[in-house]
């Protein structure tokens, strides 16, 4: 049997060290946050961060229109941007919450990010206004199911979704986990990104149980709010089950 192994994003960069020591450690993404949060950076913060990763003009193709009436759209998406990952690695990801898509534009060019995070309250076809494809952030609550889940997502619009935890005035990085297997049930009919309470010491299960196309991480490798080097290292080793990238 084939082990278990996710894409790795490793978010809430804010130093280009540790944006090196992750891509230098196998990581797919590394993200940048401009929305509100201890994590925030500024566009100065973030150009420093692209450039000590390198610039490229590559970009993911978009899947055909006809793709977008059904789940082809986010598997033909992944496939896309996979095909991207072995030409240029890290990915840039930046995350918003709430902005306008011209500010979300504006920072994507002067930075260079390859892909857009939606944390906010955005609705699906805001994803539609923006210039680079976009991961739109899903918080699963405690009722929530793999079908409601399921039946919240828009083909057409993002590209692929993250699902997170749903914690009360936090739009991210909360350090809690939820229901595996509802994210589980997900994963079965789509390509999706794991977040929410994510560590080195239980990443290897949940891509194991959850089989996530990519899983996404910022807290579980900080140490007193700083990333930490040899917990950025694990994190990646355990959820690609030591696979070099």
């Amino acid at each position: 049997m084939t082990p278990a192994s996710s894409l790795v994003k490793i978010c809430g960069i804010r130093e280009p060290r540790h944006a090196v020591a992750a891509a230098d450690a196998g990581a797919d993404f590394v993200g940048v946050i401009f929305a509100t949060s201890r994590r925030q950076v500024s566009v100065e913060q973030a150009q420093a961060i692209a450039r000590a990763l390198g610039t490229s003009q590559a970009a993911a193709e978009a899947p055909p229109a006809d793709a977008a009436r059904d789940a082809r759209w986010f598997r033909r998406w992944a496939r896309s941007i996979e095909n991207l990952l072995w030409r240029k690695r890290p990915l840039l990801v930046g995350v918003f919450a709430d902005a306008e898509p011209e500010t979300i534009n504006s920072i994507a060019d002067s930075c260079g990010l390859d892909l857009v995070q939606l944390s906010g309250h955005e609705a699906w076809g805001t994803c539609l206004e923006i210039g680079r494809p976009v991961i739109k952030a899903i918080r699963v609550s405690a009722s929530a199911s793999a079908r409601s889940i399921l039946g919240t997502m828009r083909p057409g619009t993002a590209a692929l979704c993250l699902l997170d935890s749903d914690v009360e005035g936090v739009l991210g990085g909360s350090g809690q986990t939820f229901d595996w297997k509802v994210a589980q049930g997900v994963a079965a009919r789509r390509p999706i990104i794991l977040a929410g309470g994510l560590t080195p010491e239980n990443v290897g299960e949940a891509v194991r149980q959850v089989r996530p196309w990519a899983v996404d991480v910022s807290s579980g490798v900080e140490t007193d709010g700083v990333k930490d080097v040899a917990k950025l290292r694990a994190f990646i080793a355990a959820a690609t089950g030591g696979d070099s990238r």
